[in-house]
């Protein structure tokens, strides 16, 4: 499959290429990073290969959209990251920035190696975690998912993070809300959402003070 034209910036915010780092060099290791994604899709169940054709608007953009919403975070923790989205497009739009650090944490052995050979290739700064999420303990400005777990779950496993400042900034689906209303069955937390800049139908979810406890 070859890799399709990037995304227009029509319907963008201005300055957003710039906001994001989107320069051509960075795109040519998107490039390269689709390449490889695509490849390593036939062996290891990364990605819908029918998504594959959508990869700049329905995963680059979608991924890119974080560094809009958090401009000054330069080490981020991607949970669950598989195929590395959003984590290996924050760390190649990072790279060069100082401090910029991306960790990468999944737990099955395939996608790590998949993950490493794209970091590896690329020389991008970012850290490859073997490890369930919540057995971690790293100091981030950001912590990240995307279709990883209900937020209930996925709270519990960004909890540490939490603890140790972070910010939680996750993509979600529509219906996000209702996650947000079942999650506070068990959590506290400041909550505000954003419309996905790549599909309307999708959200940016910001979490803040998260504790344990039903609100009262």
């Amino acid at each position: 499959m070859s890799a399709v034209a990037p995304p227009e910036t029509a319907g963008l915010p201005a300055g957003f290429r710039e906001a994001v780092g989107w320069t051509s060099a960075r795109q040519a290791a998107a490039e390269t990073y689709l390449t490889m994604l695509e490849a390593a899709n036939r062996e290891v169940n990364l990605i819908g290969a029918s998504t594959l054709g959508q990869f700049w608007t329905r995963h680059f953009l979608d991924s890119a959209q974080l560094l809009w919403f958090a401009p000054r975070a330069k080490v981020w923790a991607d949970l669950g990251s598989g195929a590395g989205l959003p984590g290996l497009v924050l760390a190649i739009l990072l790279a060069g920035r100082d401090k910029a650090e991306v960790h990468l944490v999944e737990s099955t052995g395939k996608r790590c190696r998949f993950l490493q050979a794209v970091v590896d290739r690329l020389a991008l700064p970012a850290v490859v975690h073997q490890a369930r999420a919540e057995a971690l303990r790293l100091q981030v400005d950001v912590v990240t998912a995307r279709a990883c777990a209900p937020l209930e779950r996925l709270l519990g496993f960004a909890e540490p993070y939490f603890a140790l400042g972070a910010q939680g900034l996750f993509l979600k689906g529509a219906d996000v809300m209702s996650e947000v209303t079942e999650a506070r069955r068990r959590w506290r937390f400041d909550a505000h959402c954003e419309t996905s800049l790549s599909d309307e139908r999708g959200r940016l979810l910001s979490i803040g003070r998260l504790s344990r406890g039903a609100r009262c």
